[in-house]
């Protein structure tokens, strides 16, 4: 066992001895999804186009074997679902706080106990290693829900406001309330996590939710659903409160078109689209769009330190189509140095089927985005970068069954460069000099994507001063990808990186309808009057008495004020006499 993954176990049995002893155990029927692992005969297959069919056929990307399909399910048949999760919302809505806490503790004690069987089945559907599937499914998921059970009632329940001057014998409070049915359409660099979390958020604020899982992701997707089925009904949920469903574009769009908020994670271009669909019926929508996240390393820093960070943060989640560190800015200074740190590790990095446990790296898990990759090496080698570690997709002969990319380093990089402007979403470091800090925050913010940013330095108040600048949703000063760790932290970026947030207290209250209320502050003591110079109908010095109360309460000078107190109290008493004459005659 890696130290990395034994650190993760130590955590998650920590976390194990926090859940209450009277947390009921659940049994998930896995049957169908349990495998040895290794490869049989014949039970290899290539699938050469991913045209969008009836059905949504899933495969292990590393070894190119059948795991089965699932139905694309058309748009009558997801408002169906739609509408069943719809009315088991209206149930949930008014469930109690304690019995969403229950269901929690419920998840949080079954995935500490099947560990493993969460981290093969993810590392099945996406090539990803058993340790980057426990660290970037398990402990996230984790954590959210540890803060839930937490913080989340206290973020949910009514909170109080100033009334201002103007309102002072009146309480003002914000209240959230569940938007409905909220939908998700998640991607499938990471299959648990970005299932539960929508789920949690959602479930948690009392609503109900739908989950298109991505067509490269439905077989874990279909068995994760299972364990949030089985806990909700666990703690006494109402039946078909979260669904998952699959297929293709259509099937999105139809869940756009259903319900109350959408939630979308996956490429600019499809984040478009759902926001047109989702204008038709206005609901909101929260788009996380990936990223170009550059990763700053000044020169006084601890270079064997920040050159693993680094390679981790290119390759994070095995470097199987998931989103890490994009651009690596070095200072001239220590520029050979890194890159020679840099490439050292590289070199010893493997690649290959991820559950024979004795790899570094897994499996591209969509089909033609090697191809892709190569295009950008490509583009920037016509435009004078080099290779100076890894290289080119090895040879795929006529039956082979891996896709693999190398890690790859590649220096003498610039602007003008595909690499450096587009998303690749894979195992690439392009690493760029910079002379001063101005010049690294200039390349930084030089790009359409503004997601997250690393920067290191030895000085925390420089690497601080150089984040605060860079035009990004997420910052990390001197690590990389602690943030969302901190589950308290929303999570977003901004420009083709989308907007809105998911996570902490934001991305919890962006499940609800938030709702000012004002009411009397001591009712039925006091109540609201108009007063009557202003009562219809109006009276003569109306305006005056309209001006002087603006200006006794909002003047700037308190002997003003004063004076215009003592202006309205005249007009109130002469106008209360008046009133009690016309009475008596």
């Amino acid at each position: 066992m890696s130290l990395d993954s034994s650190f993760a176990f130590v955590i998650c049995k920590f976390l194990l001895m926090l859940i209450p002893s009277n947390v009921p155990s659940i049994d998930v029927d896995a049957s169908d999804v349990l495998d040895d692992g290794h490869p049989k005969e014949n039970s290899f297959i290539y699938i050469p186009s991913r045209r969008q069919t009836d059905k949504v056929q899933c495969y292990e990307p590393a070894t190119m074997k059948y795991l089965g399909y699932f139905p694309a399910l058309k748009p009558d048949e997801v408002k169906e679902r739609v509408a069943q999760v719809r009315k088991s919302q209206k149930v949930w809505a008014k469930s109690s706080f304690k019995q969403r806490r229950q269901f929690l503790r419920v998840l949080l004690k079954y995935i500490i106990e099947h560990q493993e069987l969460i981290c093969e089945i993810s590392s099945r559907d996406t090539g990803k290693t058993m340790v980057d599937a426990s660290l970037g499914e398990i402990m996230t998921t984790c954590e959210k829900i540890t803060w839930l059970l937490s913080e989340g009632e206290r973020w949910l329940k009514p909170e109080y406001r100033s009334s201002g001057r103007s309102m002072l014998h009146k309480k003002s409070k914000v209240e959230f309330h569940p938007l409905g049915v909220v939908g998700a359409i998640v991607s499938w660099n990471y299959p648990f996590h970005n299932l539960f979390n929508p789920v949690l958020a959602a479930v948690f604020s009392g609503n109900g939710i739908v989950v298109k899982v991505s067509e490269y992701a439905s077989w874990s997707g279909c068995f994760y659903v299972r364990i949030l089925q089985t806990a909700l009904a666990a703690v006494g949920a109402p039946e078909n409160l979260v669904e998952v469903i699959t297929g293709f574009a259509e099937t999105g769009e139809a869940l756009v078109s259903s319900v109350d908020k959408i939630i979308f994670v996956g490429s600019p271009g499809v984040g478009r689209m759902i926001m047109r669909k989702a204008a038709d019926t206005l609901i909101p929508v929260t788009l996380e769009l990936g990223g170009k996240d550059p990763f700053i390393v000044c020169e006084d820093v601890d270079v064997a330190h920040v050159a693993q960070v680094a390679v981790r943060a290119a390759l994070q989640s095995s470097g199987q189509n998931c989103a890490g560190a994009e651009r690596f800015y070095v200072h001239k200074d220590i520029y050979a140095s890194f890159v020679a740190a840099v490439v050292k590790i590289v070199k010893s990095v493997s690649a290959g089927p991820p559950q024979l446990g004795k790899y570094d790296m897994g499996a591209i898990c969509m089909q033609d985005h090697s191809e892709r990759l190569q295009s950008l090496i490509n583009d920037a080698l016509d435009k004078g970068a080099e290779i100076v570690g890894g290289g080119n997709v090895r040879d795929i002969s006529e039956g082979a069954v891996d896709q693999y990319f190398p890690p790859t380093v590649i220096v003498n990089v610039n602007h003008q460069m595909k690499l450096m402007q587009e998303e690749a979403f894979g195992p690439i470091m392009p690493i760029m000099k910079f002379s001063t800090d101005e010049e690294a925050v200039m390349l930084a913010n030089d790009s359409k994507y503004g997601l997250g940013c690393a920067v290191f330095s030895g000085s925390q108040k420089r690497a601080r001063s150089i984040a605060s600048q860079l035009n990004c949703g997420v910052a990390a000063i001197n690590d990389f990808a602690s943030n969302y760790m901190c589950q308290s932290l929303p999570f977003g970026g901004v420009k083709d990186s989308g907007f809105g947030r998911f996570a902490g207290i934001e991305g919890l209250r962006a499940c609800c309808l938030v709702k000012s209320v004002v009411e009397d502050r001591w009712w039925p003591l006091i109540k609201t009057k108009i007063p009557k110079p202003i009562q219809y109908p109006v009276a003569e010095n109306c305006f005056e008495f309209q001006q002087s109360l603006v200006e006794a309460l909002y003047g700037v000078n308190v002997w003003d004020r004063l004076r215009a107190l003592v202006n309205v109290l005249k007009m109130l008493t002469e106008q209360n006499s008046t009133f009690n004459s016309k009475r008596s005659d």
